[in-house]
């Protein structure tokens, strides 16, 4: 079980207020790495910090900025003299500011740009620029593990019918941009890990299903009845592959995407 420590490893994980990046924090800290939360909040991530059993900061970083990466970088050197893990999780999803316009703005035929843009500057422009920055100290200092967090939705098109209410009336579309940045993540994924094989940085993607977080009682039934194991993810389903993909466990896998959607996308 040693290979799975990662005891003495130094891990970033971006977006790690979120529901999935607190528990991924918790999962890398657990197998041993002294973990980096980043996120918009530096002083949130820097409670959370607090609360890992192993030596951990947070600091504020917007992925947007390449001035922001670079700085923590540099402050995780300054601290650590390391980095081996980078989990690219920051992302954002589908949140309509006014409920009643949002059956209208997320039609496909409607959808803002300013919106699409906002995607894409932050789940592939923010993955691109941490991967440049931090996977570059990485391939220039003996190799590493980039993990990064894509979707179900990157693989196969949003059912569209899981977005109706109880009536049968749609509620909202499940937009374009989100699977669309998803899919991009994948193939930026074997883009990496074939870019930085002979570097020994390995780049492996995870694609959660969808998560359980207070969703209503009508979504969760209906989307357990689409997949196989008859539930949606807990927050915590993705710790495992995380810390595999980021052990040596996992050192003859790179190119990869883990899978963890409870059987999702066999049908």
């Amino acid at each position: 079980m040693n290979q799975f420590s990662l005891k003495d490893k130094v891990a970033i994980v971006t977006g790690a207020l979120g529901l999935l990046g607190l528990n991924h924090c918790e999962a890398l800290a657990e197998a041993g790495a002294s973990v980096i939360i980043t996120d918009l909040d530096e002083q949130a991530c820097q409670d959370f910090a607090a609360k890992l059993p192993t030596r951990s900061i947070g600091m504020g970083l917007d992925v947007r900025r390449k001035d922001s990466v670079k700085a923590t970088l540099e402050k995780v050197l300054a601290e650590f003299k390391k980095v081996n893990i980078l989990v690219n999780n920051a992302a954002i999803n589908d949140m309509f500011e006014t409920p009643g316009l949002a059956i209208e703005n997320s039609k496909f035929e409607n959808y803002p740009l300013e919106i699409w843009q906002k995607f894409l500057d932050i789940n592939i422009t923010g993955v691109f620029l941490c991967s440049q920055i931090i996977g570059s100290h990485m391939a220039n200092s003996g190799g590493g593990s980039i993990i990064n967090i894509a979707s179900t939705y990157g693989i196969v098109a949003p059912d569209q019918s899981l977005y109706r209410d109880k009536n049968g009336k749609q509620k909202f579309y499940k937009s374009p941009a989100y699977p669309t940045t998803k899919g991009a993540i994948l193939a930026f994924t074997r883009f990496l890990a074939a870019y930085w094989g002979n570097k020994s940085v390995r780049v492996n993607a995870i694609s959660p299903g969808g998560i359980e977080n207070q969703q209503d009682d009508f979504f969760v039934k209906e989307y357990a009845k689409k997949t196989p194991l008859d539930r949606m993810a807990k927050p915590t389903d993705c710790k495992g592959a995380l810390v595999f993909l980021a052990s040596d466990a996992s050192d003859y896998m790179t190119g990869a995407n883990l899978i963890v959607d409870g059987g999702w996308t066999i049908w």
